[in-house]
């Protein structure tokens, strides 16, 4: 399997909510780096941290949190992403749709980096 599908099934099992299917494609000690400017801005290491971090926050204050790729861009070891984030924040009702590129880092089939760049005004607009 390329890297480019492993990433694409990424996407698929998170829009499923398959949280299992994610983690195993996660390195366990996985640096996660979100946009400074949002409320998950940061650097997150390890699963447990992505998990608690990241994921379970948006999973509780967003409303139909979608992550849509428009373009899957192979580099080897390293995939881009571009697309698009959009969701209701709960707290306040306001939507958004924040344009994203992701760089995915790979080493062996498991995910070891992830770093994101997202409209951080869109993404705050809404809070």
């Amino acid at each position: 399997m390329s890297n480019v599908d492993i990433i694409k099934g990424l996407y698929q099992a998170f829009a499923a909510g398959d949280m299992d299917s994610v983690l195993a494609i996660l390195d366990p000690n996985v640096e996660w780096i979100e946009s400074d400017g949002i409320p998950y801005g940061g650097v997150f290491q390890g699963q447990e941290a992505v998990v608690n971090g990241v994921f379970a926050k948006i999973g509780t204050e967003w409303d139909n949190f979608t992550a849509r790729v428009d373009e899957f861009i192979d580099a080897g070891d390293t995939v881009v992403t571009l697309g698009v984030d959009s969701g209701t924040y709960k707290a306040t009702g306001k939507s958004m749709q924040a344009p994203t590129a992701s760089i995915w880092t790979l080493k062996d089939g498991k995910v070891v980096k992830f770093r994101q760049y997202i409209d951080t005004l869109a993404v705050t607009s809404a809070i």
